[in-house]
């Protein structure tokens, strides 16, 4: 599509500005420069999973900071026929965390706070449970304090309505801690609302003016920002979901409600600019960001994921949220960045990165793993874990039991087998799927599906 444009701007140019041409002279055919075979492939691969009904949206490869590969790929409003374009702005879910992550860090170099300062010191609601959280506890996922997005039936009856931060993370400060403040991690949005508002405390600001101002503005991001709903959007588009093989719009959500955890949108080349700016030491200084991008279990660090993809260093993580899948993974020694971002909730965003990670690296698709080495659960145990699962709105995941065998089935997808290879993990390999429940006794009130990243699945309804 761009060299096509390309060619018939070239043409009009000359038609507008006919040069003297003697009788003599002869034309000279105006001839395309030949695709990078790289780029061809990816538009390939990712054109795979558009025609499977798994993706639309949009891709930017980069190399060195400069993009390679940069396409969009089916509609962003399907309703009008409006096509995805590369400047189509989409909202981002938890790519959300890293801008609050980096903005807590700056307020930490300023001064202002310290991430192993305790929540309460800036939360004064924070109950007498809280006193051994931190901020750290908060950027890390090891709080304990339980994930609002997790209470039951919270989408269908309360995803509609706004609400502060405060009346945000209200919604579960009364309840028992899921576990002792950094023993375990639990990927938490409460926690990231709660980080929100202490920007908001400490800076004097709105998260969303703070972000503007010492974040986007500065780095020119023209296309990103807070979405309210209201504004008019350039370039905003829809968001959608595909089950029982249809199309349909998503469900609304109050943007009130993500907040510091999942509310900002954004483009791939805004994406491409803070990526480059945050590695580069332009966000947060180089200690920061050694921080921000350590490991601190899980191969998590500050609102970003890290780890090997096939022996290569990866920066990463991945966004939900109602009509929205992305995902973004940076890999510094190699100087390259994929950034996928969907406007199907089911999108496979991830899949997609990884494979351009492999095509664009040089990456052979990986041996199928060795066989899982299977361990027997008792009945008793297995009927804890039975049960209904929200992934994202309107996305559930339904686990059952055949036996002493677990079965999985998402929304609109047939059911898969469960290989037990703990008492609490369990794996369906030919997808790369590893579901780990809590442990403890009666319903598991969750579990972390890890596929292309850790997503936390509550529990809305018993078997």
């Amino acid at each position: 599509m761009w060299l096509r444009t390309g060619i018939l701007a070239l043409t009009l140019a000359a038609c507008a500005s006919p040069p003297a041409i003697t009788p003599a002279s002869t034309p000279t055919a105006i001839v395309a420069p030949a695709e990078d075979p790289l780029a061809a492939a990816s538009r390939k691969a990712v054109q795979a999973y558009v025609d499977r009904n798994e993706f639309s949206g949009t891709v930017l490869v980069a190399k060195n900071g400069k993009p390679v590969f940069r396409e969009g790929f089916g509609f962003a409003n399907r309703e009008l026929s409006v096509p995805m374009t590369p400047e189509s702005v989409l909202r981002l879910g938890s790519i959300t965390k890293q801008f609050t992550a980096a903005a807590i860090l700056q307020l930490a170099e300023q001064g202002k706070l310290s991430i192993d300062d305790p929540v309460s010191k800036y939360y004064a609601a924070a109950p007498a449970a809280w006193s051994k959280i931190t901020v750290k506890h908060l950027l890390n996922h090891r709080s304990g304090i339980p994930s609002y997005t997790g209470l039951p039936g919270f989408f269908e009856k309360q995803s509609t309505l706004a609400r502060t931060p405060a009346e945000i993370v209200e919604l579960t400060q009364a309840m028992p801690l899921e576990f002792e403040p950094g023993t375990q991690f639990a990927y938490n949005n409460t926690g990231f609302v709660l980080l929100g508002y202490i920007i908001e405390k400490v800076s004097g600001q709105t998260y969303a003016d703070y972000l503007q101002q010492h974040i986007f503005t500065p780095l020119g991001l023209k296309h990103t920002g807070y979405d309210d709903t209201k504004t008019l959007l350039p370039g905003r588009a829809a968001g959608y979901g595909f089950a029982n093989g249809a199309w349909n719009n998503s469900d609304y959500i109050s943007m009130t409600l993500p907040h510091a955890a999942g509310s900002l949108y954004s483009n791939v080349d805004d994406l491409l600019t803070w990526q480059d700016a945050l590695f580069a030491g332009k966000v947060v200084s180089p200690a920061s960001f050694a921080a921000m991008t350590a490991d601190y279990g899980n191969s998590y660090g500050f609102g970003i994921g890290s780890g090997d993809f096939q022996g290569h260093k990866s920066i990463r993580h991945s966004g939900g949220i109602p009509g929205f899948s992305t995902y973004m993974s940076r890999f510094p020694d190699d100087g390259m960045t994929f950034i996928v971002l969907s406007n199907l909730e089911t999108g496979a965003s991830n899949r997609i990165s990884n494979e351009l990670a492999r095509l664009w690296l040089g990456l052979p698709t990986p041996p199928p793993p060795p066989p899982l080495v299977a361990v027997e659960v008792k009945p008793e145990v297995l009927d804890r874990y039975l049960g209904v699962y929200e992934l994202t709105p309107g996305f559930n995941i339904t686990i059952t039991r055949n036996g002493g065998t677990l079965s999985a089935q998402a929304t609109g997808q047939d059911a898969f087998a469960l290989t037990a290879t703990a008492e609490t993990e369990f794996q369906f390999q030919p997808a790369g799927i590893r579901i780990v429940f809590p442990a403890g006794e009666g319903p598991a009130p969750s579990f972390t599906l890890h596929q292309g990243g850790p997503r936390e699945a509550k529990r809305i309804k018993s078997n």
